[in-house]
């Protein structure tokens, strides 16, 4: 009687995709990460950072762009217009929502359920106090210490998966880009994540600090404007980005 069948073990490619959203074939997935990582980009920019032929991530573009991964403009949809050369300029291509969340787990799913059971038993203020000594954890794991520059800032962040940058804007300001964020899905629901990362980028920055846009909010990128020196702060407005309302049953 010989050893009886053992049934097929699922591949890495079956665990990482586990009844969520897949991508189009492996390149495709290649071309998301990529844009995830470094942000917007052309396709020739692209082609560069893969060592692809324009033609074939162009080919991956098309297929993403139809599955609602990513979206092409005509500009980067952050920071100041760039002057119009000759010739028509190429698409940049952004990840959406649906994309970045491809790019990701299902772990929001079990901090979700939390989060809604501590805000039902112990009620907005826990939820608050959650969310601050999350992001103060978050600043002690950046170990860029009290008055960082916002490009130590933006590579520390990048090495925990926010996938930051520093452009600038003007001479009076920089904007810190975070084009990913591992805790989106949550924020969208809690926007005290994304409150209180804001509190701790001023404390580690040592200025004032205004976010303008939010992943959470169904932008394309956290964008948050850092004044160059304290006497410019007052030049920018203390402003938040728009606060989901959110209803918690007793």
């Amino acid at each position: 009687m010989g050893r009886p069948r053992q049934p097929p073990v699922c591949s890495p490619r079956d665990l990482r995709n586990n009844g969520v959203v897949e991508f189009p074939g492996e390149a495709s997935e290649r071309v998301a990460r990529t844009l995830l990582e470094h942000g917007p980009q052309t396709a020739a920019e692209l082609a560069e950072l893969l060592s692809m032929t324009s033609a074939g991530v162009r080919r991956h573009l098309a297929a993403l762009v139809e599955g609602g991964f990513v979206v092409a403009h005509e500009r980067v949809p952050y920071g100041p217009a760039p002057k119009r050369g000759r010739g028509r300029p190429g698409n940049v291509f952004t990840l959406t929502a649906h994309g970045r969340a491809a790019c990701g787990s299902s772990s929001d799913d079990l901090a979700l359920a939390a989060l809604r059971y501590l805000a039902a038993e112990h009620g907005a203020e826990a939820v608050v106090g959650f969310a601050r000594d999350r992001a103060r954890s978050l600043a002690d794991q950046l170990n860029v210490g009290s008055s960082g520059s916002p490009e130590e800032v933006a590579a520390a962040l990048t090495s925990v998966g926010y996938a930051a940058e520093v452009q600038p804007l003007g001479d009076l300001a920089v904007q810190l880009c975070q084009h990913n964020c591992p805790v989106v899905g949550v924020a969208r629901e809690f926007p005290e994540i994304c409150e209180a990362e804001t509190a701790e980028l001023a404390r580690l920055l040592n200025r004032h600090v205004t976010r303008l846009a939010t992943l959470a909010h169904g932008d394309e990128v956290c964008t948050t404007v850092i004044p160059l020196s304290p006497s410019t702060e007052q030049q920018f407005p203390r402003t938040s980005p728009h606060r989901t309302q959110r209803r918690v049953s007793a």
